[in-house]
């Protein structure tokens, strides 16, 4: 192994202010080792009491994270690894391969200490490298959990937009097989010999049905009126039809009278059967129109959660509307978590200036955290108020 002059050890960057009596020091006081491709240069578990410096070829550190090894750090010439001034470690958790053939300076803790008194500027640039390392570090610790956050935020999402996906599939499926009935039902009704005057008033009672919405019945009441409903049936002869979509629609035997009135007994099946299938098919237009809402307004929530369509800099937000649209994105471990929402806003709160994604990232930590504390309980109150804190807001 050749001796390291001053240009070899300058590769680190942080050296190159360093005088050159002090890295002369340095450089008596380590040695240069070669590392073979695939060889570690140290392993899991190891106590952490030497400075590696990376002079030429590639290195990278690995861990073993949830059962997966995984690549934390890539090491190239002029990086650092190991001990450094003002490093709390002592057990090293991950391990570092050589990619390719490389050269690694390395001396021990010891030594650096001893000689940290005599050799200010070398000292201060190895604080330099141990607060870039920890920069580094803090990125990659932010990163992965607004990834982890991300994963669980994606997981409620996928169960919200479950829901009105599988409604707009039913409801398709159900108006394609009330379609297929038209072309029957069309022959049928053509055959109907109602006067113009009745049909004006079957027409009038339909559009009325349609377009109000019918009083919530309680569960016993909604019984009641089922077994009326099919008593009127058969009493009519017309115990083939279902009485549930009539009770949906809120129908009462009154109102079946009127059709009863503008029909035969004959005509009344058939005018009843294209009652209930246009009751039907205006049924899951609604479903269908609902659950594309409702997914249009997770869409929105997430648009507005991440500011996907917006610069990243600092903006003029509300900050109730991101509270809002997290409390959306994270609303299916609250109704999983049977926790009821108590909102006290100040709406006079003006807009404050901030990084909006990052706020919500707040407001997505302190919630989800909110939610696991309640856990144990499986209830709770989750209670969330606003306020001005004179030149403050206060949440």
């Amino acid at each position: 192994m050749k001796a390291l002059t001053l240009e070899d050890i300058k590769v680190v960057s942080e050296f190159r202010n360093v005088p050159d009596e002090q890295l002369r020091w340095l450089i008596s006081q380590g040695e240069a080792v070669e590392i073979e491709q695939g060889e570690l240069l140290f392993n899991v578990g190891e106590p952490v009491t030497t400075t590696y410096l990376v002079l030429d070829g590639k290195m990278r550190i690995c861990a073993t994270q949830a059962g997966k090894q995984k690549e934390l750090r890539i090491l190239d010439p002029g990086q650092a690894t190991g001990y450094l001034p003002y490093s709390r470690a002592t057990v090293t958790p991950a391990f570092c391969e050589a990619l390719k053939k490389s050269l690694v300076f390395k001396c021990t803790a010891d030594k650096l200490k001893a000689g940290t008194a005599d050799h200010y500027e070398l000292f201060e640039a190895l604080v330099h490298m141990m607060v870039n390392r920890v920069r580094e570090f803090t990125s990659i610790q932010q990163q992965n959990e607004k990834m982890f956050a991300l994963g669980k935020l994606s997981a409620g999402l996928a169960h919200e937009l479950n829901n009105p996906a599988a409604a707009i599939s039913r409801a398709a499926a159900l108006l394609q097989t009330q379609v297929k009935q038209l072309p029957h039902l069309f022959k049928a009704i053509a055959a109907l010999n109602i006067p113009q005057e009745k049909v004006e008033k079957i027409s009038e009672l339909i559009v009325q049905k349609i377009n109000t919405t019918p009083t919530t019945l309680t569960m016993m009441q909604k019984v009641a009126l089922e077994d009326e409903l099919t008593d009127w049936l058969d009493d009519n002869n017309l115990k083939d039809m279902d009485a549930e979509g009539l009770v949906e629609r809120g129908f009462t035997t009154g109102e079946l009278d009127v059709f009863k009135s503008c029909s035969s007994p004959n005509e009344l099946p058939v005018l009843l059967e294209w009652v209930s299938n246009y009751l039907v098919t205006n049924k899951m237009a609604e479903d269908i129109r609902t659950s594309s809402e409702r997914i249009s307004d997770l869409v929105g929530a997430v648009k507005n959660f991440t500011f996907m369509d917006k610069d990243a800099n600092r903006q003029m937000v509300d900050i109730h509307s991101g509270i809002r649209n997290t409390l959306i994105m994270l609303n299916h471990k609250l109704r999983k978590g049977n926790i009821n929402i108590v909102e006290h806003y100040d709406d006079s709160i003006p807009k404050i200036r901030a990084f909006p994604g990052e706020l919500n990232q707040v407001w997505t930590n302190l919630i989800d955290n909110a939610i696991d504390a309640m856990e144990v309980n499986n209830k709770g109150n989750l209670e969330i108020t606003s306020k001005h804190d004179t030149r403050f807001v206060k949440v």
